[in-house]
């Protein structure tokens, strides 16, 4: 099947023929293959053959974050910027006094300013990559009080960016048409969520946002520099679809939050995105109770991995109620479902009756497990989705 066209298709509301069903399962695939514990007939497969076999697409939406384009992009997480090989864009460090060490799964990152030096610490161990997870866990965030603010927004202005666009046609060649290789930007949606969701610690950041948050917007206009050469960059790609934030949540990125701050910042991005022909695609994992109003106005194309209840407290419905024709949802299946210990067998068939149920006519979905498939996941239940996929009659 013709995975890319049939992701076109969905997000413009044409007919399919077919309920897509893409699942994100590069984490589970990665863990079980370190572990020698994949199904025996995939042991020796790669995970587009097991996709393929199972008939669904190959979900390429979410990078691997450890595919590094050189030594010293690890030492960028810290900062939330990730320079990967299948990036459309790679990160210049010539403009900057940048180093960074990684010794026993510790990267430690020191770059020296004229207003002082900022350093931070990330951690990606045996047990993460045992579990899957390509990224890892910032211990040492690079602002710890007020005083590095102008250091790192000198960073924020001066790091230069230029095409990867060899790299990205290399990544849509490997996807093929068994999926859509999306042109990744950043991970937060807005400088001010990037500040929260990259650079600080939350606690410190809500407290600096309440007292004084002056500084916080300032900062924000020196991050946005480095946004707009990224995204600008993105957008002259091959890419058709392109992912600009993730991880929101409605205690984390409280709706009013999210209205002034991160709601007209990707409506500015999806404008131009749209302009160019183009589709934005933003991560929406986590708890969306009061936020969907805000993607709407946000003009977003898909809100990928949509997740339900019981792991929220919207079900599937609820949220194509709000959306309509006019956002189409990637995900929709909580990935507790492919737990036994979490969910017997009477209970994963009920759910999926309902996911069903709340799917209607199938119209602007692409079904998936939201966030991932975890490692654990019984494979027999991703084939029994798979098989519900391939018999949805759609419209």
């Amino acid at each position: 099947m013709d995975w890319n066209k049939i992701i076109l298709s969905t997000i413009k509301g044409q007919p399919t023929g077919c309920l897509p069903f893409i699942p994100r399962l590069d984490l589970w695939y990665k863990s079980n293959k370190r572990k020698n514990s994949l199904p025996d007939k995939y042991k020796n497969c790669s995970l587009k053959e097991i996709t393929n076999d199972l008939g669904a697409g190959y979900h390429s939406v979410v990078p691997d974050f450890r595919d590094f384009i050189d030594k010293k992009s690890s030492g960028l997480i810290p900062l939330g910027i990730y320079d990967l090989n299948t990036n459309p864009y790679k990160i210049n460090l010539e403009s900057i006094d940048f180093e960074c060490e990684t010794k026993d799964g510790l990267t430690t990152t020191v770059i020296n300013t004229p207003f002082g030096k900022i350093e931070a610490k990330y951690l990606y161990n045996n047990r993460m990559e045992e579990a899957g997870n390509t990224i890892g866990h910032t211990i040492e965030h690079p602002i710890k009080s007020e005083k590095d603010l102008k250091a790192v927004g000198y960073i924020f202005e001066n790091i230069g960016v230029l095409d990867n666009y060899e790299g990205f046609k290399k990544f849509k060649e490997f996807v093929g048409k068994e999926g859509m290789a999306v042109g990744f930007s950043m991970l937060a949606a807005s400088p001010v969520h990037h500040i929260m969701k990259e650079l600080m610690n939350f606690e410190k950041f809500v407290y600096l946002f309440e007292d004084n948050l002056g500084v916080i917007e300032k900062l924000a206009s020196k991050i946005e520099v480095l946004y707009e050469k990224i995204l600008n960059i993105v957008i002259d790609s091959q890419a058709k679809l392109i992912f600009l934030g993730a991880n929101y949540d409605s205690f984390l990125t409280w709706p009013p939050f999210f209205k002034k701050y991160i709601t007209p910042y990707l409506k500015k991005w999806s404008a131009i995105i749209h302009k160019n022909n183009k589709f934005i695609l933003t991560h929406a994992d986590g708890e969306n109770n009061g936020l969907l109003g805000e993607y709407l106005d946000s003009d977003i194309d898909i809100a990928d991995s949509i997740c339900p209840s019981p792991m929220t407290s919207l079900s599937l419905k609820q949220v194509r109620n709000v959306f309509k024709d006019e956002i189409t949802i990637w995900g929709g299946i909580p990935s507790v479902c492919l737990l036994k210990e979490a969910m017997n067998d009477y209970n994963f068939e009920k759910q999926m009756e309902k996911i069903m149920a709340d799917i209607g006519d199938g119209s602007r979905i692409i079904l998936s497990f939201a966030d991932t498939t975890p490692p654990q996941a019984e494979f027999s239940r991703i084939e029994k989705v798979a098989k519900i996929a391939r018999n949805f009659n759609s419209r």
